[in-house]
């Protein structure tokens, strides 16, 4: 069998590529209409890479969070990486030189990811993971300075409008599996009643916007694999 190369993870690349620059863009102007510096935009994109945690981390400066809470919080959301490079790595050709591994892992993304672990091919040239990588990263940067750029002509009520973005993202994301999962419907109940009291009881009012999130977080993931644990140990009967 022929293997993968640089133009088959660039032609791969495509439909990740559309889907992320409206997305990028969006994320341009959110940043734009939250007093980010231009800059700093560029530098998330270029250097993170990460949708759900650039959306996140404007939102945590924007109201002037901890250093470490925006670290912490982007590091919580981005452990799922972990899992898909380690299921990834055992796609990979065995003479993949070590160098290529931090720029595969750098580009890897959810949507990257789902193509690549979808392909039929047994082993995953690093040649075409850096082509379907990095093909989407331009994208993504591209889009992001394109919304930058686009954000300057657009009214500054329908910029602030397009913070709901990152809302409706989520809930993207969250829905489909609220319908086949029962624990997940736990897990996220969980998680939103748990910030609901750490950011209304007076008791808590020191506790940052950044914080709450962490925590809420930390408190349903730990609930959540509790239940996986049971629901996954061999009945005694």
């Amino acid at each position: 069998m022929t293997s993968l190369t640089l133009r088959d993870g660039i032609k791969a690349a495509f439909p990740i590529a559309i889907g992320y620059i409206p997305i990028a863009i969006t994320f341009g102007v959110v940043a734009r209409s939250a007093g980010i510096p231009d800059s700093i935009t560029m530098l998330l994109s270029f250097l993170v890479f990460a949708g759900a945690s650039q959306f996140i981390a404007v939102n945590l400066i924007s109201l002037g969070s901890f250093f470490g809470e925006i670290v912490l919080t982007t590091f919580m959301l981005n452990l799922r990486h972990l899992l898909m490079s380690a299921s990834l790595s055992q796609r990979l050709e065995g003479d993949t030189p070590r160098s290529f591994l931090p720029f595969i892992a750098f580009g890897l993304t959810d949507e990257s990811f789902s193509v690549a672990t979808l392909r039929k091919e047994a082993y995953l040239t690093p040649i075409f993971l850096l082509g379907l990588n990095f093909t989407a990263y331009i994208a993504w940067v591209g889009g992001t300075w394109l919304g930058l750029l686009l954000a300057s002509g657009l009214p500054v009520t329908l910029q602030a409008s397009m913070g709901i973005a990152l809302y409706a993202m989520f809930i993207g994301l969250i829905v489909p599996a609220l319908k086949t999962s029962r624990p997940f419907v736990l897990v996220f109940l969980l998680a939103a009643a748990t910030h609901i009291l750490l950011t209304w009881l007076p008791f808590f009012a020191p506790l940052s916007v950044g914080w709450s999130l962490l925590l809420s977080a930390l408190v349903a993931a730990f609930v959540g694999a509790m239940i996986d644990q049971k629901e996954g140990a061999p009945s005694s009967e």
